[in-house]
């Protein structure tokens, strides 16, 4: 039997009463940290050119643009709100595969959710699927292909189709066809660095609308390549010199990845996170005293995304691990106050970040990725060196969040977009999946308190 496939039997054959309870739990975090990353998300600029251009290359009365409560078609609403969901540096990450699986699924799922008007527990569902998927995917061809390649889009189309598609009850045979359609539209690459341009933003909102999209035409009769992954001219051919296909399977239905998902505390790159996490813990024992020098060692991966001792822009500090432990150092927080055209300009951070260094450990690089570790050296003014180690980021499976502070993180990000009360309202209601009313009963009260933007 084909990957494709075995992971279209996967999703036709496995129902809600399928997932363990701890898959439940997660996906209910996932969704709801997404929720706060689209919505915060969605007051962007970057966002605002993509609803504009969706109202009117997407039209329809399918789905809900979160941001201002527009409807548009099923596509052009996964669009905004998954373009809008990946603005901030905020939405999950699984680290084994690298990839933020929110950005691209869960936009997905609740535009077709909403669009047949389905329950909290087929909505749960789809999510718990789609994302096992898309992780699968991710995690069998990396680690090479995140040289160039952005899993968040390259696998996202993967997992979003695989959401859709349980929402549209497909067949197993449709599935493969989908699965085969969502192959052929991959991609996503990392170029974008270089000009700090808006296009990653974009790789989460098309994988969106393509796995709808893929879903769609499957159902309508529309066929795809049927060995997408594994064929001789196929996704592992084209885009990895390390295809690892036996993690596609390993524990299917019995290991659900969502469990292994993680959180992000902090506006920036994921693989700045330790470095930062270690600055805080160092600000305590600092205790105020100047600064002479920082050295940060890391692992390759981490300083071929976020080596730049110079960012020009507020989205290019966001990918600094030089910038982003100097600020965490002066403020105490790398939030997204901190990720401002005003906050880099400051002549505290600009003079502490002359002062910072980073360079490779190899060590770390070989534990990576199972482990993404960082130490950062303080030297102060008056010759004393501090130093902290942090191996895994607050917020990922080994160092992990609560529901009470996936819950703080969510009203830091959705409070000033829809109020404190709205905000509540909402994390009660989707603490409260799965349960048998439609996903639209989580989507109106939230509407009601939109503001005109």
């Amino acid at each position: 039997m084909t990957l494709t496939r075995t992971l279209a039997e996967f999703i036709t054959a496995t129902g809600f009463d399928d997932l363990p309870e701890e898959a439940v739990a997660l996906t209910r975090r996932s969704i709801l940290d997404w929720l706060g990353s689209a919505l915060r998300g969605g007051t962007t600029e970057p966002a605002r050119i993509a609803r504009k251009v969706a109202s009117r290359a997407m039209p329809g009365n399918d789905a809900t643009v979160l941001a201002n409560g527009e409807r548009l078609s099923a596509l052009g609403a996964a669009f905004v709100n998954g373009t809008a969901s990946h603005i901030i540096e905020l939405d999950d990450l699984h680290q084994a595969s690298t990839f933020h699986p929110a950005a691209p699924i869960i936009p997905a799922a609740l535009a077709v959710a909403e669009r047949r008007n389905a329950r909290g527990r087929d909505f749960i569902r789809a999510v718990a699927l789609g994302y096992d998927v898309g992780i699968r995917v991710a995690e069998a061809v990396n680690p090479s292909h995140y040289r160039y390649w952005h899993p968040t889009a390259t696998c996202g189309v993967f997992g979003a189709t695989a959401a859709a598609s349980a929402l549209l009850d497909l067949s197993t045979d449709e599935v493969v066809h989908a699965l085969g359609t969502a192959g052929t539209q991959a991609g996503g690459l990392w170029e974008f660095l270089a000009d700090g341009a808006m296009s990653k933003h974009l790789h989460a909102g098309m994988a969106a609308h393509d796995g709808i999209l893929s879903a769609d035409l499957a159902a309508a009769g529309f066929t795809g390549a049927t060995r997408i992954l594994e064929g001789p001219r196929g996704f592992f051919a084209a885009t990895t010199d390390t295809p690892h296909p036996e993690r596609v399977t390993a524990g299917l239905g019995r290991d659900f990845k969502i469990v292994e998902n993680g959180f992000k505390l902090h506006a920036c790159c994921g693989h700045t996170h330790t470095a930062v996490d270690a600055a805080l813990l160092l600000r305590e024992r600092i205790a105020g005293r100047p600064i002479e020098r920082i050295d940060i060692d890391t692992y390759r991966v981490a300083l071929d995304i976020t080596d730049n001792p110079a960012p020009r822009t507020p989205y290019e500090a966001k990918f600094s691990i030089q910038y982003a432990v100097a600020v965490a150092l002066l403020d105490g927080r790398a939030g997204l106050e901190q990720f401002t055209e005003e906050r880099l300009a400051g002549d505290d951070v600009r003079a502490l970040l002359a002062r910072t260094s980073a360079s490779e450990n190899p060590e770390r690089t070989a534990a990576y990725p199972a482990v993404w570790a960082s130490r950062v050296r303080v030297t102060l003014a008056d010759g004393t060196v501090l130093e902290e180690t942090v191996e895994h980021p607050k917020g990922m499976p080994a160092n992990p969040l609560t529901d009470d502070e996936v819950a703080a993180k969510f009203h830091d990000l959705a409070d000033p977009v829809i109020g404190h009360h709205a905000a509540a309202r909402l994390v009660e209601e989707v603490y409260r999946l799965p349960d048998d009313s439609p996903v639209v009963d989580l989507i109106l009260p939230l509407i009601q308190r939109l503001p005109v933007i």
